[in-house]
């Protein structure tokens, strides 16, 4: 098969020209997803769950239920495995209290007419013995990341050098990711988006640097293709999405030809019918442009750089058909009622720097909603 071939995109009603003030408020009708608007939330870490029991809170509940108007809500990063915690606070997906806690919360997002993904994220080596009761952390191979520090509850730390995963522990990782599937659907999310991005578990695999196994694994797209396979049989492919950022070098990480390894990865994966295809422009490689041809299914934008993505820069993407829904993320903390404010050409707030991570209420649930009249 020739995996650089590039595939038709298709021309159907949900492209058809806007008659919304904004394309991001068109409605979305795919195979595996309608959508009201095409504003998503973006997942972020925000590191207020109970950190012992990784249980999501009350005050979770609440921060999503705020921001239910968007068309697609992709929740904050959670552990589909005892070894994938990323900090303090992060939440889990693993047992019946951490699946009770996340019902509360999609029960009252679905009570608010809104949607919610569950987003599995596993850190590999970008974590501490301090936040994995002091097993040291797992990836590809014992490469350590070598610039930046971890942030645990006794402040920040080195990276330490992570453990080569055997065979078997790959295996048990991926039956994990399924597993943290099958009970995000019990909890009622509407799906999972699995994060291959910024430098975590899949994306180290994909990468040359983190990854110098001579296994089968040494075909570097093979892990995140066995993974993703795996929670859509676990699950569905309608209700499994993908998260990529190519070309990121994010913890250390290195890809060589970016472009000929992401051709692959589509080309592996476009056949599946998956929910959606996320795709993180940060690179210099042109990931958006470029893998737009190649992807049949919905594709979901968006820009990271040292702004956040605004307005004008996600109609673009709409308009021009490199993706069909665009994914905020820093506009959305500040903004709760964001695709209110597009429709209403409302001013946008911007993020404060305090209580993005952990904490109470302050920087989390305390910025105000649009007041119209």
């Amino acid at each position: 098969m020739n995996t650089d071939a590039v595939l038709a995109v298709p021309t159907d009603a949900d492209r058809a020209p806007s008659t919304a003030p904004s394309p991001l408020l068109d409605p979305y009708h795919g195979p595996a997803l309608r959508l009201p608007n095409r504003v998503a939330m973006a997942p972020m870490t925000r590191s207020r769950a109970d950190d012992a029991t990784g249980v999501p809170t009350a005050m979770m509940a609440e921060y999503y239920t705020q921001r239910a108007a968007a068309g697609l809500i992709v929740s904050e990063g959670i552990w589909p495995h005892r070894l994938g915690k990323g900090g303090p606070g992060v939440p889990g997906l693993t047992d019946a209290a951490q699946v009770e806690g996340w019902r509360r919360v999609t029960g009252s997002v679905h009570g608010a007419g809104g949607r919610i993904f569950a987003q599995l994220w596993h850190v590999g080596r970008v974590s501490h013995p301090d936040l994995l009761d002091g097993e040291r952390p797992v990836a590809p191979s014992a490469v350590a990341v070598a610039h930046g520090v971890i942030h645990t509850a006794a402040g920040p730390k080195d990276y330490v050098r992570p453990r080569r995963m055997l065979p078997g522990e790959v295996v048990e990782a991926i039956e994990a990711h399924a597993a943290a599937a099958r009970n995000a659907v019990d909890a009622g999310f509407d799906g999972v988006e699995i994060n291959a991005a910024y430098g975590y578990l899949p994306a180290q695999f994909l990468s040359d640097s983190a990854n110098l196994r001579t296994d089968a694994y040494a075909d570097r797209i093979r892990f995140v293709v066995d993974l993703v396979e795996a929670v859509a049989a676990a699950i569905g492919p309608g209700r499994t999405a993908l998260r990529i950022s190519p070309d990121n070098r994010l913890h250390d990480i290195v890809e060589a030809d970016p472009a000929r390894r992401y051709h692959r990865l589509a080309a592996a994966l476009d056949r599946m019918g998956l929910a959606y295809l996320h795709v993180v422009q940060s690179g210099e490689y042109p990931a958006l442009e470029d893998l737009r041809p190649r992807w049949r299914g919905m594709l979901v934008g968006s820009y990271d750089g040292p702004e956040p993505g605004d307005r004008e820069q996600a109609e673009r993407a709409l308009r021009s058909g490199l993706a069909d829904v665009y994914a905020f993320g820093r506009l959305f903390l500040a903004n709760p009622d964001l695709p209110q404010r597009i429709a209403t050409d409302a001013k946008l707030a911007t993020p404060r720097g305090s209580g993005l991570y952990g904490g109470g209420a302050e920087g989390y649930l305390d910025y105000p909603a649009l007041t119209v009249g």
